[in-house]
């Protein structure tokens, strides 16, 4: 089961078509599921700041020719092909996510060195917004100094809400996640423990085993970062 991570950065004007066109299990061969949605970069701001022009798509596929087809065909991949995309396998997860096969294991150990990608994946309570993005700011501000993350963004279109974040190993993941210097990570999931701010969540750790592209502009991404085979 791959899980595909798309963002590009195009055109203003056509941004809006392709949130529309969002891929739907329905109508693409082997999509279990997909969420889109605007890219904002990570950061101390109590609401995020998407950029108008950069896209970002992230899917669970049946297989690997199921993504093949999709980026030859339809009209959501050719319009991010320009950007940086990723393969992905799932190592550990918290929680559940459609197109998710259920026996990814929980533990919080992986047997792997890194790099890595790692999703946070959730359906917003609307009505737990505020409470989730003054939360979520205060984790974002202590994102950015941890040791060994290579880049991250968050991304979304409400009630839909993710973040796709890189590290270079599994001990920079692991210090982020449980550290007992982290107080801002450990009190936003305190705080979602004590009143879920969504009706749906996942928190999923993703060996990738193939990349391409690059993003230029705000919050850059170069190429070569992970430093792994090209996607097909």
């Amino acid at each position: 089961m791959p899980v595909s991570v798309h963002i590009a950065d195009v055109p203003i004007t056509r941004a809006p078509a392709l949130l529309v066109r969002r891929p739907r299990p329905a109508k693409v061969p082997g999509l279990r599921e997909a969420g889109m949605g605007l890219a904002s970069p990570l950061g101390p701001g109590f609401f995020p700041r998407p950029s108008p022009h950069r896209v970002a798509l992230v899917a669970f596929w049946d297989d690997d020719d199921s993504i093949d087809r999709f980026e030859a065909e339809h009209p959501v991949a050719r319009g991010l092909s320009d950007g940086f995309s990723a393969r992905l396998r799932p190592l550990r997860a918290y929680g559940h996510w459609p197109g998710l096969d259920d026996d990814v294991p929980a533990g919080r150990s992986v047997d792997a060195d890194g790099p890595f990608i790692v999703l946070t994946l959730g359906r917003l309570r609307l009505s737990q917004s505020i409470r989730f993005f003054r939360t979520s700011a205060k984790a974002e501000a202590s994102l950015a100094d941890a040791d060994g993350l290579l880049w991250a963004t968050g991304f979304g279109l409400p009630p839909f809400v993710a973040t796709c974040s890189l590290w270079a190993d599994t001990e920079a993941v692991t210090r982020y996640a449980y550290g007992v210097k982290n107080k801002a990570h450990h009190d936003a999931i305190a705080e979602g423990h004590r009143n879920a701010f969504h009706k749906q969540q996942a928190f999923i750790r993703f060996e990738p085993y193939a990349v391409t592209g690059s993003l230029p502009r705000t919050n850059p991404l170069p190429a070569g970062v992970l430093d792994l085979p090209t996607a097909a």
